[in-house]
């Protein structure tokens, strides 16, 4: 049979990056839909006694333990029968409406059930959603983490990278192994890297949850942020955990003085096989009032390693940033994605991504790639170092404050250079495996972990496990770099242990500024209440937003 002609449009059209993308008919019934399922529960509350006996739908005798931890942990039971009987579409409304205050809508929606919360979620387009979000992000100023990873565990190419990132201007830098074992090293390597590019900074070392709080007992890190929460009870079962065993984690980790964030998204209960027949949104509202019931500063949420389900489906990026708002709404610290590749097309990542950009969030990416996606141990970020000039450009376009700001090749090529000589003076004093000048050499100028020499992993290895059995702290890595002439880092780096007593930055949103001033929700809250108020890019910021390196001036065109 001869073949039919095509229209060559079609053809082309199928030729495109978008056409390589993956996407899903809808099936409510499976959980295959991003928000308002005919199959979520209707909004309900009854109260007796000051005790939640009914909620969306169900008694409280049949209760899971998800159901049962919110009702008694997270909703004001004080305020719920009157919240609830509020309109959906009032609640919405004030979403939107700058003469409502976000702390009267906290106090509201305090005090709303699940479905409550998804349906009124459900009501608003992606323009209200962000218009939302300008008004009920926690803090006032937005900000960026970033990824510093590589697939060597290269500790010079750690400590160089975290370096520039910091000078590029994100407050919090996290790292993670492509070998267990590496931790400690991968741990000290970003502390001390990061802390020469700007001290102040706070770092990460996302593992298993016992190592993660280890690190953290032993100063090497500030924060965790991979405690993961679930919106049904077959997940959690299936993880040999609860809500009540998250809780616990929560307060281990805050007892010792470090920040914590949990970790959820839309389309994890789907993966795992127990959606319960529910939309992603309604889902992740559940999960969020678990993570506000069990006292963590904030989550990282936004779809984050499920984006790949949620972005298949009608009206998902919607989704995406309808889980965000609501984390919002329930006053958490909200880190929201754009941190996992998802697409082939720069279209879509690039639309994705402003859906939190244009008002801004606490963290805009949950994780910018601060090195070449190669070497990304995340899986790959939706952004990476050669994406730098785009953000620049876009914060430059539109006039908005997306975390970073531009720097110059000559500053990138001296950070790096300080940054993996002190991390040759730490291993140096500490009898670690050396660090070469030709490893300096490399660090300084490459791209990523491709153009670095080979070390000796079995050696680092090792030397990672003494790490752990001397009980090298943070303090000892402060007093070594002070020694050696890295005063402004070691200060920084003993600046943030300090944290560990005042506790200052455990309030929500915090971050430490250059000043080692701590910046949260309780003394910078987002203030806005329409035109002309909240956040504003200020005069300074606008001129360094500007200077792009491809900015030509008169002298250039002479």
């Amino acid at each position: 049979m001869a073949k039919s002609k095509r229209q060559k449009r079609f053809e082309i059209l199928e030729q495109r990056p978008v056409a390589l993308d993956g996407f899903l008919k809808e099936i409510p019934e499976s959980g295959l839909i991003a928000m308002d399922s005919p199959f979520d529960p209707k909004p309900s509350v009854e109260v007796v006694n000051g005790k939640i006996v009914e909620m969306d739908g169900v008694r409280r005798e049949k209760f899971d333990m998800i159901d049962r931890f919110i009702a008694d942990h997270t909703i004001d039971v004080s305020l719920a029968s009157e919240m609830m009987a509020i309109d959906c579409s009032k609640l919405a409304y004030m979403l939107v409406d700058p003469a409502v205050s976000r702390s009267e809508l906290i106090k509201i929606f305090g005090a709303l059930t699940p479905a409550k919360i998804a349906k009124v979620l459900s009501l608003l387009n992606v323009v209200e959603l962000m218009m939302a979000m300008y008004k009920m992000r926690a803090r006032k100023r937005p900000a960026e983490q970033c990824h510093v990873t590589n697939v060597r565990d290269n500790p010079v190419l750690i400590a160089a990278d975290a370096a520039e990132g910091a000078l590029y201007g994100f407050d919090e830098l996290e790292t993670t192994v492509a070998n267990t074992r590496y931790g400690p090293l991968n741990a000290i390597s970003l502390l001390v890297g990061g802390h020469i590019g700007r001290p102040g900074v706070l770092t990460c070392c996302s593992m298993e949850e016992s190592v993660e709080l280890r690190q953290a007992m032993s100063g090497w890190t500030s924060y965790a942020e991979t405690i993961s929460t679930y919106g049904t009870e077959r997940v959690f079962v299936d993880g040999d955990d609860t809500p009540w065993s998250k809780g616990f984690l929560c307060s281990a980790y805050q007892s010792r003085g470090a920040k914590t964030r949990f970790t959820s998204g839309g389309a994890a209960e789907l993966l795992m096989g127990y959606p319960d027949g529910k939309s992603m949104l309604y889902l992740e509202v559940r999960t969020l009032m678990v993570t506000k019931g069990d006292g963590a500063q904030g989550t990282q949420n936004g779809c984050k390693s499920c984006i790949g389900v949620g972005a298949a489906l009608p009206g998902g990026i919607r989704a995406i940033l309808a889980e965000n708002l609501a984390a919002a709404i329930l006053d958490l610290e909200t880190v929201t994605g754009n941190d996992q590749s998802f697409t082939h097309s720069d279209i879509r990542r690039v639309a994705r991504t402003l859906m939190q950009l244009l008002p801004g969030t606490d963290f805009i990416c949950g994780g910018y790639s601060a090195t070449p996606n190669y070497d990304n141990m995340f899986a790959g970020s939706n952004w990476d170092t050669a994406d730098y000039y785009d953000w620049m450009v876009l914060q430059r376009d539109l006039k908005v404050d997306g975390g970073l700001r531009p720097i110059k090749e000559e500053q990138a090529i001296e950070i790096r250079s300080r940054a993996a000589r002190a991390i040759q003076c730490v291993f140096n004093e500490l009898g670690l495996p050396s660090i070469t000048d030709d490893e300096i050499e490399a660090a300084i100028y490459c791209n990523g972990s491709r153009e670095m020499p080979e070390r000796d992993m079995v050696a680092d290895m090792k030397a990672a496990q003494r790490l752990v059995e001397d009980g090298i702290s943070g303090i000892d890595i402060a007093k070594i770099l002070a020694k050696n002439g890295y005063t402004d880092a070691a200060r920084g780096i003993f600046e943030v242990l300090k944290q560990r007593i005042a506790g200052d930055y455990l309030q929500t949103s915090a971050i430490i500024d250059k000043n080692f001033h701590v910046i949260s929700s309780v003394n910078e809250p987002n203030d806005y209440s329409g035109p002309g108020t909240g956040y504003r890019v200020s005069d300074e910021k606008w001129k360094e937003i500007q200077k792009i390196p491809m900015e030509l001036g008169p002298e250039d065109l002479i």
